[in-house]
């Protein structure tokens, strides 16, 4: 059962792995991929840490993907749409796919520390609507990134 159970020992000397987005110089954050190391494929489940005046990511929207975040410790804010919300420990947010942009920055002194949960779809889109970009993930091939305005939308029923 040993490949089930990750302890809470082994959790805290995990190392994790420093990572910053692609997009945003100023995300960077600790990821333990517990998930990961168990062997799940449909969820993503990590403990993040975030340093004092960082970024969780890019300010985002997955299409497909439903996302949540636990706060452990710290503090910071999370912008939702046009909204900023304070949040600390104990507090929940959730992220429906389709739903509202989003980002979390540590505002606070000390680390942030998060439970972060999402799905992994076979295929998900997702928009940066500061940068105007979006990203088209699909199982097994390079991730695609594209300028919004370069997308051609058809209109719907129109014959070629």
């Amino acid at each position: 059962m040993a490949d089930y159970v990750i302890k809470k020992k082994d959790i805290e000397e995990m190392e994790g792995l420093n990572k910053t987005h692609f997009l945003n110089p100023n995300a960077v954050r600790t990821n333990k991929s517990l998930g990961d190391k168990v062997g799940l494929t449909g969820i993503g489940f990590h403990i993040i840490e975030i340093a004092p005046g960082h970024d969780s990511t890019e300010y985002h929207v997955h299409y497909f993907e439903d996302e949540c975040v636990y706060v452990l410790s710290g503090s910071g804010e999370v912008v939702i749409g046009d909204e900023t919300t304070a949040v600390g420990e104990g507090d929940f947010i959730g992220y429906p796919a389709g739903g509202l942009p989003h980002v979390m920055t540590n505002t606070g002194e000390e680390t942030l520390r998060c439970i972060v949960v999402g799905q992994r779809l076979a295929h998900d889109e997702a928009d940066y609507p500061r940068l105007n970009k979006r990203i088209y993930r699909n199982q097994g091939r390079p991730w695609q990134l594209v300028d919004i305005a370069d997308i051609a939308f058809p209109t719907a029923g129109k014959k070629s």
